[in-house]
């Protein structure tokens, strides 16, 4: 993974998913065939996500936040996380 801002949000989030015990957890190459997504969906204790990571100051596009909607609509759990300490925390608490 590159040491971009955003790939150091990723890697934090990854440490987080790969602690959780009932997690599955799947991150999708966008390589620009077929449907695009966020960067992480998940299942965890039979509750589905999905991770949209940011560098720090940055917000999802509008095909990002078409999708947040779709999934929220859905019933998904949706985490915007761009690398403030309260949305690491909100992820830690809502996987354990």
């Amino acid at each position: 993974m590159a040491n971009t801002p955003e790939a150091k949000v990723k890697r934090k989030v990854s440490q987080l998913l790969k602690r959780a015990e009932e997690c599955y957890y799947f991150m999708p190459v966008q390589s620009g065939y077929g449907s695009s997504t966020l960067d992480y969906l998940g299942i965890s204790k039979g509750r589905g996500f999905a991770i949209e990571t940011k560098a720090p100051g940055k917000e999802p596009t509008m095909r990002q936040k078409i999708i947040i909607r779709e999934i929220l609509e859905s019933g998904g759990k949706i985490f915007v996380i761009s690398g403030e300490p309260k949305q690491y925390e909100e992820l830690r608490i809502w996987l354990f």
